[in-house]
C-alpha cells in the first residue's frame, strides 16, 4: 500500500509505531514479535496501514530486534515509511525518544501506536485525534472499559473529564481497583511537550527501563491538561504478547470479515 492521501489532504500529525520488541513470550527468538502473521500478513502491516489510512503526514517505525527484516518488510509494502533504530531495548519511553531527531523540524502532534496492537480501526483513531484537537490537551489517551481490568493501569478522571492520574494495579486503592477504564498504551501528544517530558523521565523500576507513561507525571506537575477518550470496542486495543493472544486476535479479524 502506498501513501493514500494527497499533500493537501494530510493532517498535521506524525505516527510513531513501536516495533522493536523481541516478543520473548512468543517462543520464537528468530522472529520479531511484530512479524507474526494474522491472516497472511504480519501484525506490523495492519498498524502501518492504519497510520496511512489516517493520513499521517509522517509514518515512523521504531525497529530493534530483527531490524533488517522488519525494515525491509515495511519499506517494501509502504515505500515512504521511515525506520528509526532502537539499538538497546530500554523501554517505551526510550523507544519514542529515538524518533526525536527525525521529527526535529516537524510541526504537529505525534500519534503513538504499537506494532503488536493490530486490531485498531480507523473510526476509533479518528475519534482519538479529534478529541485531542478539541480539548486543548498536551496528551490524549485511548482507553477502554473492560470487564476484568486486573493488571492494567486505571484511568482516574477529574470532575471535568480530564485525566487526573494513571494508577497501576499494584498501587491502586480499593476504590481505584473498582475502576474499569484502563490505559491502552495508544496516545496522541503535542510534539514539543512529549519530547520535553521524555527528557525529564528517569529509571524508577526493577526493569531499568524508561516508561512512556512517566511523561504524564511531568505534564501534571506543570498543570498541563491530559484528556482521554474510550475506544468503542474493547477488542481493538488488544495487545499480542503470546501465541494464545495471537489466536484470539485472529478470531477477532475473522469475525470482522
Amino acid at each position: 500500500m502506498t501513501r493514500r492521501a494527497s499533500e493537501s489532504a494530510k493532517q498535521d500529525f506524525a505516527a510513531v509505531i513501536m516495533a522493536a520488541g523481541k516478543g520473548t513470550r512468543m517462543k520464537n527468538p528468530n522472529l520479531a514479535k511484530v512479524m507474526y502473521e494474522l491472516n497472511g500478513k504480519p501484525m506490523i502491516h495492519y498498524v502501518v496501514d492504519l497510520a496511512y489510512d489516517l493520513h499521517a503526514s509522517r509514518v515512523i517505525v521504531i525497529v530493534g530486534h530483527q531490524r533488517e527484516i522488519v525494515s525491509a518488510y515495511v519499506r517494501k509494502t509502504h515505500p515512504d515509511v521511515e525506520c528509526v533504530l532502537q539499538d538497546q531495548q530500554l523501554g517505551t519511553g526510550h523507544a519514542i525518544q529515538q524518533s526525536e531527531s527525525t521529527l526535529k523540524n516537524f510541526e504537529g502532534s505525534v500519534l503513538v501506536l504499537s506494532g503488536d496492537v493490530p486490531l485498531l480501526q480507523r473510526d476509533a483513531m479518528e475519534k482519538l485525534i479529534a478529541h485531542h484537537s478539541g480539548t486543548g490537551a498536551v496528551a490524549t489517551i485511548l482507553t477502554a472499559d473492560i470487564e476484568d481490568p486486573t493488571g492494567y493501569g486505571r484511568i482516574v478522571r477529574n470532575a471535568d473529564g480530564s485525566v487526573k492520574k494513571i494508577v497501576e494495579h499494584r498501587d491502586a486503592s480499593p476504590e481505584e481497583l473498582a475502576i474499569r477504564e484502563m490505559n491502552s498504551g495508544i496516545y496522541v501528544f503535542e510534539k514539543d511537550k512529549l519530547f520535553d517530558g521524555l527528557s525529564h523521565i528517569g529509571v524508577h523500576n526493577v526493569q531499568n527501563e524508561y516508561y512512556l507513561t512517566d511523561v504524564f507525571e511531568y505534564f501534571w506537575k506543570h498543570g498541563w491538561r491530559v484528556s482521554a477518550v474510550k475506544a468503542p470496542h474493547v477488542d481493538e486495543i488488544r495487545g499480542v504478547n503470546t501465541v494464545e493472544q495471537l489466536e484470539e486476535a485472529r478470531a477477532v479479524l475473522e469475525g470482522r470479515a
